[in-house]
């Protein structure tokens, strides 16, 4: 008897997933670049994003720029045009939403439609819908994306992966428990590391493994979280499309030059910080959290090194992200170096109104440190900008700096179009299209 015995489609879920974003965006818009080895992150001096060209050559994230260089000569390095991505993923949105209404804006270039019922709608099969609905975007946008498409949100998300890229998986019901015999669980979204590690402890190693188990299993070892996967891993669907759009602000990052350069360990960190610091101030301002991070040393001759790292857990507070910040900077410093400039970026954000714990943090000091950092905010409005700050701060009331040259900047925002200025630009982005 088989462990599973659902209909075809008790629902239809699509996880739409772009190949190479950033990259497959900078190709669309400049035609030239397509087929050749490709990355964006240029500013920051690490991989952001590598086109499957340069994937194919060795390169990937986050990998050091100087290294990419080494290992593929003929890379071309751009810096991250953040607002043409943006301007992108809207699109992408735009283009779901005439084939459903219920889309959910899951990441900058990720997106779930429910498709349920539309088949009468559309006259064909949900097959032919989300393929519809692929080659929509790829004509209309100039880019290649992955689908999934089965019965729930879980299982199309690692459906979408399968393929890569331009992949396409259809799993049906009746499908579920062959397929997941050849899954790992580390390709669950929602199972961590830590996850990961417990279940192997147990003898889970598949997905198939662990939805073969009864219910009662996952809910006593991993708590509800693993109980609505268990449950959405067998075809139920749990987790309903969210329809709320999501805030245009994919990415936020604060820079800071100064001069003269610089080897003071203590003025730099200190600098880094004081970086870190207005991030996520303003990021508390718009009501956002972010699950990545990555920060860049440029030194006297304009040579630039970063490293990223993805957060276990998203945040907006300054006092979690510090320690982390530190870290890599003592990791990147070198004291034989006179530095100009530093710089963070803050990205994968997501709204902050709702709090989700790991299942092995202290939820505890994770509301503490986010009630402190109101606090502090409030503070800050009625004395002044950081008027209460990160002790390691507080040697740059000592220097008086200035803002030199910011760096790479992307073409988009020194191609005005009339009446624009740096700061204010048209909702559209530039192509450069030789006609």
């Amino acid at each position: 008897m088989p462990l599973l015995s659902l209909a075809s489609f008790p629902k239809a879920i699509v996880h739409m997933d772009c190949d190479a974003f950033f990259t497959s965006v900078e190709q669309s818009l400049n035609p030239h670049l397509k087929g050749r080895p490709v990355v964006t992150g240029k500013e920051r001096g690490i991989v952001a994003c590598a086109s499957y060209e340069a994937k194919a050559l060795g390169v990937k994230r986050p990998m050091r720029l100087f290294e990419a260089k080494k290992i593929c000569p003929s890379l071309i390095c751009l810096p991250s045009d953040y607002e043409s991505y943006s301007l992108y993923s809207k699109r992408l949105f735009d283009i779901l939403r005439r084939f459903t209404p219920d889309v959910e804006e899951y990441s900058i270039d990720e997106a779930f439609a429910d498709i349920t019922g539309l088949r009468r709608v559309h006259h064909t099969s949900y097959e032919q819908i989300a393929l519809q609905m692929k080659q929509a975007v790829e004509r209309e946008l100039g880019i290649t994306v992955s689908l999934g498409l089965s019965p729930t949100k879980a299982i199309s998300k690692i459906c979408s992966k399968e393929k890569k890229p331009a992949g396409f998986v259809c799993i049906k019901g009746y499908e579920i428990e062959e397929f997941f015999k050849k899954i790992p669980t580390e390709r669950v979204c929602g199972f961590g590391p830590n996850a990961v590690a417990l279940l192997a402890k147990h003898g889970v190693v598949t997905v198939l493994d662990y939805i073969a188990r009864p219910q009662t299993f996952a809910q006593k070892l991993l708590g509800k979280i693993g109980s609505d996967l268990w449950r959405e891993l067998r075809g139920e669907a749990v987790h309903p499309i969210v329809l709320e759009e999501k805030p245009n602000r994919f990415s936020l990052g604060k820079t800071k030059t100064f001069t003269p350069p610089s080897n003071d360990r203590d003025f730099v960190r200190a600098q880094l910080l004081r970086n870190t610091e207005s991030a996520f101030i303003r990021l508390r301002r718009h009501s956002q959290k972010a699950g990545w991070l990555s920060i860049h040393l440029t030194d006297k001759d304009y040579g630039s090194r970063g490293l990223e790292v993805r957060l276990t857990r998203p945040t907006s507070s300054t006092l979690e992200i510090a320690g982390i910040v530190s870290e890599l900077f003592d990791r990147l410093f070198d004291p034989a170096v006179f530095y100009r400039n530093t710089g963070l970026v803050l990205g994968e954000l997501s709204s902050d109104r709702e709090l989700q714990h790991d299942l092995f943090e202290d939820p505890c000091r994770i509301q503490s440190l986010r009630e402190l950092s109101r606090v502090i905010d409030k503070a800050n409005a009625a004395y002044g900008k950081h008027a209460l700050h990160l002790g390691a701060t507080d040697c740059l009331r000592k220097f008086g700096q200035h803002l030199g040259n910011r760096g790479d900047i992307a073409e988009r925002k020194l191609r005005l179009l009339p009446g624009e200025t740096f700061r204010q630009h048209l909702r559209v982005p530039v192509w450069n299209v030789k006609v």
